[in-house]
């Protein structure tokens, strides 16, 4: 008999060729993950945390072994040149559970109160639902995978539609690392069986990271509940680039930071503001590093600039750079300087421009592509107001010499992180978080860790 289940496919964005098809989770299957989460869970967090770290460890080691063939897999499904995508795994992920697994012990003991037997336990929260997109599938994912594992929650882990092996991948890693059946399960679901998981009594927490769009869904689906949400959501991650500022290695850093993934990082840089003393200088040697990037077919390990995810949003980040033209602003680089650039395909070339102001959507709305608006600044001062005119407040970043005026300026900045000489990086040992519309809660550090709790006090009175 035919099966006549939901497909989703997955297109990958290298020549539009579907390299996954997978069917979308039954109602029945869903149900069976549910109730194996809430009995597994219970027996879970009963497991010392040592013993939770030595897993999680494992299933990293188990993943490094394997992140040229994982790196492989991931840029046929996203895109991203293969000369990069191992290293999600061997570099940021395996820091990041690492560094987790590392402080775990010391994070969720006991806080003792004095005089007297008090103290305040740290309980996991149950059931985690991890919801995770394709831009960055390990990095984001293991922010929230890790820390609620390691807290004594378990995990079902809901990836996007772009990246799917991603999620079978930990299930493997986490079997091979001895992890008990129903503490980790992943289910490949569309909008509304996602929206209906939310809703579910079992769901303790839900960790989301995505679009603006996709934090109000997931909002709207856990309204009738009371339950905590982590939500990561967009960025517009400004650049501020002082007098005093190495113009080479600022440079170098912030190209990277425009263009690393084709642009497709929540943190990564889509504006930049430079002071008027060097802004020549600045947007010339901008342009010469960015001709340097070679956009092609992402299996070819000379390629450094890959292709968008779909089509769709290589047109959107088209639109931008029209409507920014067509308001007056001025591109600084011929497409047709890169062969593989083709309208109506995810192939999209690199893009500066110059002449912009924030009427432009280029410099206020997510772009989520390798395009970027640089703006000359005549102030501290003015550059803090328009590193402030944006709903988003994921990160920015200052060049500078002058690290106290790194922290002055800083303080009147509205983001999550503040970067000096630095960009487009999450420190595990540090909160990653946001304000305004990039979102709420936090991952990583130990605060990272206690948002996957929930406090217990107990008072004892022994006399």
């Amino acid at each position: 008999m035919k099966n006549t289940a939901p497909v989703q496919r997955t297109v990958s964005p290298v020549d539009g060729s579907v390299y996954v098809e997978r069917p979308l989770a039954s109602d029945q299957e869903i149900e069976a993950a549910l109730a194996a989460s809430i009995l597994a869970q219970q027996r879970w967090k009963r497991v010392p945390v040592a013993e939770r770290s030595a897993i999680v460890r494992r299933m990293v080691e188990w993943c490094v072994a394997r992140a040229d063939a994982l790196g492989e897999e991931l840029t046929r499904q996203m895109g991203r040149p293969i000369a990069y995508t191992p290293n999600e795994i061997r570099r940021g992920f395996q820091e990041r559970a690492l560094y987790m697994a590392g402080i775990a012990e010391a994070a969720l003991s006991d806080i003792a109160i004095t005089p007297g037997r008090r103290f305040i336990r740290r309980e996991p929260l149950g059931v985690v639902l991890v919801l995770a997109p394709w831009n960055y599938p390990w990095l984001t994912s293991v922010n929230a995978i890790v820390p609620a594992l390691l807290a004594g929650n378990s995990v079902i882990l809901k990836m996007a539609q772009q990246t799917p092996l991603v999620a079978e991948r930990y299930a493997e890693a986490f079997a091979a690392a001895g992890l008990p059946p129903g503490v980790f399960q992943y289910l490949h679901l569309d909008h509304a069986q996602t929206a209906r998981v939310i809703g579910d009594p079992r769901i303790a927490f839900v960790a989301f990271t995505g679009s603006v769009e996709g934090g109000h869904a997931v909002q709207r689906a856990a309204a009738q509940r009371f339950i905590a949400t982590g939500l990561e959501l967009g960025g517009k991650d400004p650049a501020y680039v002082r007098a005093d500022a190495d113009l080479s290695s600022t440079i170098e850093n912030l190209v990277d930071g425009s263009y690393f993934n084709s642009g497709q990082s929540c943190c990564g840089i889509e504006r930049i503001y430079v002071d008027k003393k060097l802004f020549r200088p600045f947007v010339d040697g901008f342009v010469e590093l960015t001709k340097k990037y070679r956009l092609g077919n992402p299996l070819d390990a000379q390629t450094t600039l890959g292709p968008v995810v779909r089509t769709e949003a290589a047109e959107a980040v088209r639109a931008q750079i029209r409507e920014a033209l067509g308001k007056g602003g001025k591109a600084l680089i011929d497409p047709k300087s890169f062969p593989a650039h083709k309208e109506g395909t995810p192939y999209l070339a690199p893009q500066v421009l110059v002449d912009v102001d924030h009427s432009m959507q280029v410099m206020i709305e997510e772009s989520f592509g390798p395009v970027v608006g640089i703006m000359s600044v005549d102030s501290d001062e003015q550059a803090i107001k328009l590193m402030n005119d944006s709903r988003y407040g994921l990160t920015a970043s200052i060049w500078t010499q002058d690290a106290d005026a790194a922290v002055r300026i800083g303080d009147h900045v509205d983001t999550g992180t503040w970067f000096m000489n630095r960009c487009d990086y999450l420190d595990p040992a540090l909160a990653w978080t946001g304000v305004k519309d990039s979102g709420r809660g936090c991952t990583l550090s130990k605060l990272g860790l206690e948002a996957f709790t929930r406090p217990k006090s107990f008072h004892l009175k022994l006399k």
